[in-house]
């Protein structure tokens, strides 16, 4: 049982370092590339950037493996 408790809090300890990262980077973009004139609707607006790498950041640490059931128990056919 301790096991996935401890799985459970790196599994979102992941995610969230994930996200603080890609929210860095998406901001690093809008600082360093970003458009100045304003009329890029996504690099212009440096929260739109962030959310955008935070998005991304989470996209990386999200967890997509299917469980595999216990050998014990079997599908109800």
């Amino acid at each position: 049982m301790k096991a996935g408790v401890v799985m459970i809090k790196n599994k979102w300890r992941k995610m969230g370092l994930y996200g603080l990262i890609g929210l860095g980077l998406g901001y690093a973009y809008y600082y360093f590339i970003g458009c100045a004139s304003g009329t890029c609707p996504l690099s212009s607006n440096p929260y739109i950037t962030s959310g955008y790498g935070l998005g991304a950041g989470l996209l990386l640490a999200w967890d997509g493996r299917i469980k595999s059931k216990k050998a014990g128990e079997e599908a109800d056919e």
